[in-house]
């Protein structure tokens, strides 16, 4: 019998740093385009990209005249702005830097008829250079870009497996452009303390609205200057005392005492037997845990499967 081949990419911060970058600031003005124009959903659901066949795409935005989108192509490495009006544009991802893009993405609209003005500068980033006046010569890299969507799109799919296995309040599986990570979140229904943290360059109402009940969040983030090591991370709101100690599959998952988190990283899922296997047995592993340390009604909010395994 042929062992089937692993199609998982291989993904690393360091090599990948600069089209990281880019992405990450280049998300950021075409999410806040998206926060502009679209109605509050709770815990800022309005405000995040997804996941599609090309790249990352605003989904649908209402305007004016109707509905636009927004998208990412990492195959043709483009941004295309399309409107239900028929009318599209597009300009090339390479060669750009945060103040190019800025401009060219804001003319475009304005072309289109789509009416914008959006803050204009990073959040939850540490020392925040506004867009238009970051001008930095940072080489973008199709190769780079196409392996990160690529690897979301792996993740993507066995967050929406995980995903089925819940039946209370759970968010769509969105990326989120100021962390710049791929997350799901589950909730519990129950209020949960005033949130107390910080992040950087966030309104403090934000986060409280955000953190307002009881969550399971994972997720994952493909590094920073500051923790080089792409990962997959989960954690709960609040930090139930005793969800740190639990024990957490497969063996190579660990408790990340400064993050709050417990993590384990993108490689050890790509190089095992299974990648698909051990990622949802770290997600299932962090969920039961948070669940029996915050004393979550399972027989309520899980979802019973074995029907489906009759058909």
């Amino acid at each position: 019998m042929v062992a089937k081949k692993n199609s998982w990419p291989v993904f690393q911060f360091e090599e990948n740093k600069d089209t990281i970058y880019l992405l990450h600031q280049w998300s950021q003005i075409v999410g806040k385009v998206r926060l502009k124009k679209s109605p509050w959903q709770n815990h800022s659901w309005h405000v995040s990209l997804y996941v599609d066949a090309e790249g990352l795409t605003t989904g649908l935005i209402p305007y004016e005249n109707g509905v636009f989108d927004i998208r990412f192509d990492f195959i043709h490495h483009e941004l295309k702005i399309k409107t239900s009006n028929g009318t599209r544009d597009r300009f090339a991802l390479g060669g750009q830097t945060v103040a190019s893009f800025y401009e060219q993405l804001m003319e475009k609209l304005k072309f289109l008829g789509v009416e914008v003005k959006i803050h204009d500068s990073p959040n939850e980033v540490p020392d925040p250079i506004p867009f238009l006046k970051n001008k930095k010569r940072i080489m973008y890299q199709a190769n780079a870009a196409q392996s990160l969507w690529k690897t979301l799109v792996h993740i993507q799919n066995v967050f929406g497996i995980f995903r089925t296995r819940f039946t209370g309040k759970s968010s769509p599986i969105h990326f989120f452009w100021g962390s710049f990570d791929l997350a799901y979140t589950r909730f519990s229904g129950n209020e949960a303390p005033a949130f107390s943290g910080q992040v950087p360059n966030i309104p403090a109402s934000v986060m409280h609205e955000a953190y307002s009940h009881e969550v399971f969040s994972v997720g994952f983030w493909p590094g920073s200057e500051a923790f080089k090591t792409p990962v997959f991370y989960a954690y709960c709101y609040p930090n139930y005392p005793d969800f740190q100690h639990a024990v957490i599959s497969p063996d190579k998952a660990y408790w990340n005492k400064d993050m709050g988190e417990f993590m384990l990283s993108y490689d050890e899922v790509r190089k095992s037997s299974a990648p698909q296997e051990t990622l949802l047995e770290f997600l299932q592993s962090c969920y039961e845990a948070a669940a029996k340390s915050g004393d979550w009604d399972r027989k309520k909010l899980d979802c019973d499967l074995s029907y489906l395994e009759k058909k």
